[in-house]
């Protein structure tokens, strides 16, 4: 390499000279030569081994944010289809009961079937320029965004209807596998260090809730200003096929049922353009980094299923995130229908909402106070009394608010924890089976496979039951079976599950003390792989 001598005194010199070892390679040098120093010499070709401690280290709070940001069209999405489709193919849609289960338990049974498969294709994809998850976010955006806006299209052909939502609904959570299961395996690809992932996670998981407030906002209300009208008058005038009596409050109906159709395309398409938006600042502002070559997936898929720490994680908010689905999937029913607050249920949502984006830094804080473990009882536990007092006592708007806020707090601790513990099943497995590479995507793509085939089970299950109890569409009162069922899945069946979910924690092993243990090792292990690079750093 030639090197081209300044004059003597104070200046800097750019010079371009060819790799000898690659002559494709251009290396841009800096030569500093001043009279009280020697020259130096730092080639750009360098940077990276001088900087890989650091790349693999910190993270700044813009890459964190925008790792953040691409969290909220998953719960975006996630929160509108939970608080609502159910109530919007009953109410709007005008769907059977029976019809509406079929497809909620279908829907969300098939996408827990494609999480497994798209982590294999994601586990096998080569690393482009954009990374390897990088792509499938990028890819699959748009035509989920399109499918998303059609589930919430009426089409004009009343026998099409069941086909038409469950073939849309189906696409839908197929191409959002495609965005979620690349995005939740990114959380290993950011950063080496646990610290920085934890920070991530939080990050993630504040902007993730506030995802969820934005979803229940926009739907709530947009939708909230022109609800469907329900069918007044007694459960038996309502079978009665004297139009007389019902005609002019049928006519009425049909008008601000068309509104309400309006309102839910408007906000689908709101929620559509905030979609795009939040992908393409996961695109742009996150650099991937570079991980080791995949193992093969049926071989990761023995190991990982048979790793006790893992299945024991799984099971425990498989049980506590069926609760909080059921919970979320039939509150507004409640609402609605048990307590009577029908013009209110999407501000007592809100609220919800609220209340968890507000408590997510005070979980994070707890968590690395007082431990993860510790965090999960306390913080899956808080909303069991408040669960049993809404269903004791009379209706009552002012107790349906506290209510609420002291539930948001458990949301987000059943938003945060799963994935902020999740990292720490990895790096232990990563421990215990030092030779085997590649397996983060399996990890989080059965975990998401599991808690979505809870949620399935959660709709299917409700809808069902409600059909069984005599809930009738449309209806300004419901028969009391129906609200003691909604009293059940909204209080009775989450407490159970929660207690259940907790008792298989007791049995999870990775407590503070291994959790800190693990840390070191990996560091030590990335330490020793880096040796040698380091020498070369300190040599140039």
């Amino acid at each position: 390499m030639d090197i081209h001598r300044a004059p003597y005194h104070n200046t800097a010199k750019l010079c371009i000279n060819s790799n000898p070892f690659n002559s494709s390679v251009l290396h841009f040098c800096i030569l500093c030569m001043t009279k009280h120093c020697p020259i130096v010499l730092l080639c750009e070709s360098s940077l990276p081994i001088l900087q890989r401690r650091d790349d693999s280290g910190r993270l700044s709070v813009c890459s964190k944010l925008c790792y953040a940001i691409g969290g909220a069209p998953y719960q975006i999405t996630g929160s509108a289809l939970g608080f609502f489709l159910q109530i919007y193919l009953l109410d709007v849609a005008q769907l059977d009961p029976f019809y509406a289960s079929i497809i909620l338990f279908v829907g969300r049974a098939w996408d827990a079937v494609t999480d497994p498969t798209v982590g294999f294709l994601v586990s096998r994809s080569r690393w482009t320029r954009c990374g390897r998850m990088m792509p499938w976010i990028l890819i699959s955006t748009p035509f989920a965004v399109l499918t998303y806006f059609l589930i919430w299209y009426v089409p004009p052909v009343e026998q099409w209807k069941v086909l038409w939502y469950l073939i849309f609904y189906c696409l839908f959570q197929s191409l959002q596998t495609c965005f979620h299961v690349p995005y939740s395996a990114l959380t290993m690809f950011i950063s080496m260090d646990q610290k920085e992932r934890d920070s991530a996670t939080a990050y993630r998981m504040t902007v993730e809730v506030l995802g969820t407030v934005v979803g229940t906002a926009i739907q709530g209300q947009i939708v909230g200003g022109a609800i469907a009208p329900c069918l007044p008058g007694d459960l038996d005038v309502l079978d009665n096929s004297n139009t007389t009596l019902l005609g002019s409050d049928v006519n009425i109906s049909h008008i601000s049922l068309d509104e309400t159709k309006r309102a839910y395309l408007i906000a689908s398409a709101v929620i559509c353009v905030m979609y795009v938006l939040c992908a393409a600042v996961l695109f742009l502002g996150v650099r991937e980094q570079e991980g080791t070559e995949p193992m093969s997936f049926f071989e990761g898929m023995r190991m990982v299923m048979g790793y006790g720490p893992y299945v024991k994680l799984v099971m425990g908010f498989l049980f506590t995130s069926l609760a909080f689905m059921l919970l979320e999937g039939n509150f507004a029913l409640f609402i609605s229908y048990t307590m009577g607050f029908r013009n209110d249920f999407q501000n007592i949502l809100l609220v919800i909402m609220l209340s968890g984006t507000l408590s997510i830094p005070f979980w994070q804080w707890f968590l690395t106070r007082f431990g993860k473990k510790t965090a999960v009882y306390i913080g899956i536990t808080w909303a069991v009394p408040f669960m049993i007092l809404i269903v004791c006592i009379e209706s009552s708007l002012i107790v349906a608010y506290v209510v609420s806020v002291a539930a948001g707090v458990s949301v987000a601790a059943a938003f945060l924890l799963p994935w902020s513990m999740l990292p720490d099943v990895v790096d232990d497995f990563k421990v215990k089976n030092p030779d085997s590479s590649g397996h983060e995507a399996i990890f989080y793509s059965f975990y998401v496979f599991f808690t979505k085939f809870a949620s399935g089970i959660s709709l299917g299950i409700s809808t069902l039951s409600l059909d069984f109890a005599g809930f009738v569409t449309r209806g300004c009162s419901q028969p009391d079976a129906v609200n003691l069922t909604l009293k059940v899945l909204v209080s009775a069946a989450p407490v159970v599950l929660i207690f259940l979910g907790l008792l298989i924690f007791k049995t999870y092993p990775i407590d503070e003390e291994r959790r800190q243990g693990n840390r070191k090792l990996l560091q030590e292990m990335r330490d020793s792989n880096q040796d040698s690079d380091t020498e070369l750093g300190s040599v140039v």
